[in-house]
């Protein structure tokens, strides 16, 4: 677009469409509910480049996570059927799901804080529907249909051989991307090991999963091909919940409607200021590259994912035509209506804190979190036996070695004193690593120690170096005993 002109808005054969019509041919719905196609000009800009950075930085984090390890475990591993789960290398299990929990919460309630005071960047920027539909998707839309008037020309046109070639090729590419995404998120599930295995030894060997795999395919690819914008519009819960958390301190693409308005068209040589017209030339820049298809001048809407095309388009019109840039900018409500600074609220301070106390214990539970966990439980429908003086329970021990390294650990009773542990082998009991170690144990108690029929005990493990690593309370079984 060299120069701007009062008439400059095209559509894909070269003719001036009226603002009206064109205003309608870039919305999401008729008025009927009928869904209308979104075709959104290729973006370019400053704020476009920095998103290209972060989305192929974020991609190839996607790609590669699951080939890296630390100390032999998954960097990143979610294994809900087998309930094996590796965050950063290190093992968690049910007994830790409390932790899980609390980490969940607590990165609710970072996105609640960041929401209030930034708004919807995480959908524009970091959220993987934004990344995959914006940066893969739609980039294979550019490079097969062409940019935005092409796409509109082709989708009007009879389904010729240029057409059918053009879908055809575009939706082929989409079904195999989708097919890769989804082995690379079961990678996530059940480690890359096994995605190996499950792939070479064919969909007869493994039905299941190769159904699970077609499926998720088909819903990757129905998203990505099809539904598109519409998960942001319709289905995503985070676009609803920032309605209820954004306020006019938060920060968001906005339309600086103070400077723009009253918006006229490109007059050369013409005073703006001078005529009452506002640095907006309705130039409808803004508009054709928004993804979503809404107009950003019309104020703060639900659909808007703060992608920032609008701003890159608005800077360029306005550097062609000599106007300062900004007119659509990063700011907050009160910022552009009262013209002051973005301010912390108290609202953000107070979750803040909420949420610095939830990591801090967090942090805690995670390097406090025992090495090894120890359980000590009577089988079912064992009782105590008396001999030579001794009254003896038979416990079945289950250790969980939750580190990264092999243990060797031994038993003794701590409280109370005077108890006897008799192995069924070797009092040195080897723990591999991440691995559960299972096994019987009896403990004798001398039986004028004994008052009651059910007493309290509590058993220690201690590695080899006499530490002790994990205790566990339980009950001691004895003859019934009168008391006077």
């Amino acid at each position: 677009m060299s120069d701007i002109e009062e008439t400059e808005v095209r559509g894909g054969q070269g003719q001036v469409l009226d603002p009206e019509t064109y205003r309608d041919s870039i919305g999401t719905m008729e008025q009927s509910g009928k869904r209308k196609w979104v075709f959104p000009r290729k973006p370019k800009g400053k704020y476009t480049n920095y998103r290209n950075i972060v989305s192929y930085v974020l991609l190839l984090i996607y790609f590669a996570v699951p080939f890296i390890k630390i100390n032999g475990n998954p960097l990143i591993l979610f294994n809900v059927i087998d309930r094996e789960f590796f965050i950063f290398g290190q093992p968690f299990y049910p007994q830790d799901f409390f932790i899980l929990t609390l980490g969940a919460i607590t990165s609710l309630i970072f996105i609640i804080i960041f929401t209030m005071a930034f708004g919807r960047i995480f959908c524009g920027w970091i959220c993987p529907q934004t990344i995959f539909l914006e940066f893969i998707f739609r980039k294979i839309d550019y490079l097969i249909e062409g940019d935005r008037n092409k796409q509109m020309k082709l989708d009007r046109q009879e389904w010729n051989s240029e057409k059918i070639w053009k879908r055809s090729l575009k939706w082929t590419i989409f079904m195999v991307i989708s097919l890769i995404i989804t082995h690379f998120m079961f990678m996530y599930i059940v480690g890359y090991e096994e995605v190996f295995r499950i792939v070479s030894e064919g969909p007869f060997a493994n039905p299941t999963n190769f159904i699970v795999m077609i499926l998720l395919t088909a819903a990757f690819y129905f998203v990505f091909a099809w539904f598109r914008e519409q998960v942001c519009t319709l289905v995503c819960p985070y676009g609803r919940l920032q309605g209820v958390l954004i306020d006019k301190d938060t920060i968001n693409v906005f339309y600086d409607f103070k400077r723009g308005e009253n918006r006229a068209k490109w007059r050369k040589g013409e005073d703006r200021k001078a005529a009452g017209k506002g640095d907006c030339i309705d130039c409808h820049q803004c508009v054709v590259v928004c993804p979503t298809g809404i107009d950003i001048r019309d104020g703060q809407q639900l659909e808007c994912v703060n992608c920032t095309a609008c701003i890159d388009a608005c800077d360029e019109v306005m550097e062609k035509v000599g106007l300062p840039k900004g007119l659509i900018r990063y700011a907050t409500e009160n910022e552009i209506e009262k013209e002051t600074e973005f301010k912390f609220t108290g609202r953000m301070k107070g979750f803040a804190v909420v949420l610095l106390l939830l990591t801090g214990f967090l942090g805690y539970l995670l390097t406090s979190r025992a090495e090894l966990e120890a359980k000590f439980i009577k089988p079912a429908g064992s009782t105590f036996f008396v001999r030579d003086g001794k009254i003896t329970n038979t416990y079945n021990y289950t250790f969980l070695n939750k580190t990264n390294e092999k243990k060797i650990v031994t038993i003794k009773v701590i409280e109370p004193k005077h108890g006897e542990v008799i192995y069924s082998a070797s009092s040195k009991i080897p723990v591999d690593r991440d691995k559960i170690s299972k096994g019987t144990i009896n403990i004798s108690f001398p039986e004028n120690e004994m008052t009651l029929s059910k007493q309290n005990i509590t058993i220690g493990v201690y590695d080899m170096k006499g530490n002790l690593v994990d205790s566990y309370k339980t009950y001691f079984e004895g003859p019934f005993k009168l008391q006077f």
